[in-house]
């Protein structure tokens, strides 16, 4: 019985750790915890119902589009974090919106250390952050996913400055519409991880403002230099229709002034 109970309670305490640090961002239901800001449109505008949820899924759509026409969009999480782990499961769908741009074939993204979407401008493309680029294949050339690219912010490689706009990830190529994994650990400005389907695909580190690739954007905002330790969480809208099942995070910041409480549960997500 000793040894049934010790069980019980080890699975229990397992169970309870699995949920205690875990927030689902998207409930499955609505979109009443997130806010859009949409290229050429105001804060909260969600121009042609290009977010939506249905059958349990976040939707990226453009059926109320003539044309693209660069209208970029972002669907952000209500509140900004700085150290966590964050798990999105997507798949690329149908095909592009008339317009989209070449490059956004099977193109979006999860946005890191965004600013504030209240502090977008009407016609600002992007919001200044670091981009997890997700895409997919299409159908024939090698495409990898979980990369990055940095509007308006900067990163280093290998504790080098990282000029280039994009660096593509070691990830293998995901052609058709299946779902993919796909895992981004931030902790503050110190590193940041790409890992898809398990494999760590993709590692930098000291996230700044600074660089271009962002237009339209309010200068003061833009304090080119300083460190991007958190900031918020957006989903991109790029022209190329995509499904959201799962977007979740687990907050490392009750951890993050004892490093080796912080390997632990490192270590207890990794075998998740």
């Amino acid at each position: 019985m000793k040894h049934i109970l010790t069980l019980l309670f080890t699975l229990s305490t397992f169970s309870s750790f699995d949920q205690k640090g875990w927030i689902n961002l998207f409930n499955g239901k609505d979109l009443k915890d997130w806010n859009i800001k949409i290229a050429k449109h105001n804060y909260n505008e969600n121009f042609g119902n290009t977010f939506y949820v249905q059958d349990g899924l976040m939707k990226v759509k453009y059926d109320g589009y003539d044309k693209f026409d660069q209208q970029y969009g972002h669907i952000f999480y209500k509140k900004p974090f700085s150290h966590y782990l964050l798990k999105i499961q997507y798949r690329f769908v149908g095909e592009q919106a008339k317009g989209g741009e070449g490059w956004a074939l099977r193109n979006s993204g999860a946005m890191l250390h965004c600013q504030d979407p209240a502090t977008m401008l009407k016609n600002q493309d992007f919001p200044i952050s670091v981009e997890a680029q997700l895409l997919g294949g299409n159908g024939k050339d090698e495409r990898p996913t979980g990369n990055v690219c940095t509007p308006g912010t900067t990163i280093e490689i290998k504790d080098k400055l990282f000029t280039p706009h994009c660096l593509n990830s070691t990830s293998k190529t995901y052609h058709g519409e299946q779902w993919v994994t796909a895992e981004f650990l931030v902790l503050g400005d110190s590193v940041i991880k790409h890992i898809i389907n398990k494999d760590t695909v993709l590692t930098y580190t000291k996230p700044k403002i600074g660089g271009g690739n962002v237009a339209n954007f309010d200068p003061k905002v833009k304090e080119d230099g300083k460190r991007l330790t958190g900031g918020y969480i957006a989903l991109q809208s790029e022209s190329h229709p995509i499904e959201f099942r799962t977007v979740k995070l687990f907050d490392l910041q009750p951890y993050t002034n004892d490093q080796k409480k912080l390997e632990k549960v490192l270590e207890k997500l990794k075998k998740k």
